[in-house]
């Protein structure tokens, strides 16, 4: 993981290894000083990491030079900015400007008009729609992660550059400004499934924001639902409640049953979060009244394709194991897995552990493991995803609990730490 997605979008842009840029920077410090830098690939990853917050000015000074703008947009925070009072979110220091075109004209994305008449068209947009339902995929496939979200914000960047190089018409524009949402919407959701809250919040302000300016319902309903898990993370349960609400009322529920569907859906595991179980169930039968009036065939953005009869099913588990109806929840996680398309892969390892969590509160301990066990790989690293991870580590303190020292647990145990120390 990487507390710095600037550095990281930017090191990626130029496809350079961390060592690369460490014999470069060393070479710049070499012309400067008289003297040969001596920073290695380590110092590089102390700075993606978050380790090293600060580097010394001199390493600035030719990050800078290298780069081509100030150590701030870089992502890196100075000790002053860290003494701040906590209501002011270091991240919007730290967005992307339009000084950035050197990076979102690199070969990750695609370039900016060169026809001469500096025309931005439809064609552009489609171009980064495109890449946009990738993004999707390899999220759906690989989970999210760092590189997803710095891809997403170079994305995001680039659809804002296009508008500041170019003449566009107003529904150009409009469409540039849903998909910089839309991007930004992903770099969120990558933050938040890696419970990086003060990126995520950054990120939501942004993503807000551009829905805005988009004029789009159905991204800021996408964007609420995102807001909600944030909130839920951090135990903020009325402010998850309230978001998971606005993203009820978006206009984009009005208009279409699948999407007030998922809405219910999100608001209904809210509503059993904060204790209002009649709420909940009544919200969730909402969800599944909603869905089969649905036009599922429907065309509809990337972003939703992942919500189905199973997606569905999965969330009405999840509002059941926090009712305590933990049967239920099984008996809906068994159907959602057995729905599931394949190419949801992080959903299906998502799942798998709650499966596993809602056979552990029933007291089956050695059918839970069985159930687990497989997430493990022959290294025995778990799931690299946060939420995941997370998840997996509640399964394992629960596990000891309720049957520690029988040998089912004790081969859990020694498979689940080799992969905590792997990461």
């Amino acid at each position: 993981m990487t507390g710095n997605p600037h550095l990281a979008a930017r090191l990626e842009s130029t496809g350079m290894k961390q060592a690369e840029l460490a014999d470069r920077l060393n070479k710049r410090l070499g012309a400067l000083t008289g003297t040969p830098g001596k920073l290695t690939d380590r110092h590089v990853r102390n700075w993606l990491t978050g380790k090293t917050r600060w580097p010394h000015a001199r390493q600035r000074l030719v990050l800078e030079e290298e780069f081509g703008v100030t150590a701030e947009e870089l992502g890196f925070i100075p000790p002053a900015a860290r003494e701040r009072a906590p209501s002011e979110d270091p991240v919007r220091r730290r967005t992307f400007t339009t000084a950035t075109a050197s990076l979102t004209a690199a070969a990750i994305l695609p370039e900016v008009p060169s026809s001469g008449s500096r025309r931005v068209g439809m064609s552009d947009a489609d171009r980064l729609e495109r890449n946009f339902a990738e993004l999707v995929a390899a999220d759906n496939k690989n989970g999210a992660g760092i590189r997803l979200e710095t891809r997403a914000l170079a994305h995001a960047q680039h659809a804002l550059d296009l508008q500041a190089v170019g003449q566009a018409s107003d529904r150009v524009r409009r469409r540039l400004y849903y998909l910089a949402a839309a991007f930004t919407g992903t770099a969120l959701w990558a933050a938040v499934d890696a419970q990086q809250p003060k990126r995520a919040k950054g990120h939501l302000n942004t993503a807000l924001r551009l829905a805005g300016m988009a004029g789009s319902s159905e991204m800021e309903m996408r964007l609420w639902g995102h807001a909600a898990l944030l909130s839920y993370q951090q135990l903020h349960l009325h402010d998850a409640l309230a978001a998971a609400e606005a993203g009820r009322r978006a206009y984009v529920c009005r208009q279409d049953a699948l999407f007030r569907s998922l809405a219910s859906a999100r608001l209904a595991g809210i509503l059993a979060a904060v204790g209002e179980d009649s709420a909940a169930q009544r919200t969730l039968l909402h969800a599944e009244k909603a869905y089969e009036r649905a036009e599922t065939a429907q065309d509809r953005p990337a972003w939703m394709g992942f919500f189905d009869r199973a997606e569905l099913d999965g969330l009405a588990a999840l509002v059941m194991a926090r009712l305590g109806r933990h049967d239920e929840s099984e008996a809906r996680l068994h159907r959602t897995l057995s729905l599931l398309r394949p190419d949801l892969r992080r959903n299906r390892t998502y799942y798998t552990i709650h499966l596993a969590l809602a056979q552990l509160a029933q007291g089956e301990a050695d059918q839970a493991v069985a159930t687990a066990l497989p997430l493990l790989s022959e290294g025995g690293e778990p799931p690299m995803s946060g939420r995941s991870r997370k998840l997996l580590q509640q399964f394992n303190r629960g596990l000891t609990q309720v049957a520690p020292g029988t040998s089912f647990v004790i081969e859990w145990q020694d498979r689940f730490s080799e992969g905590e120390k792997a990461t």
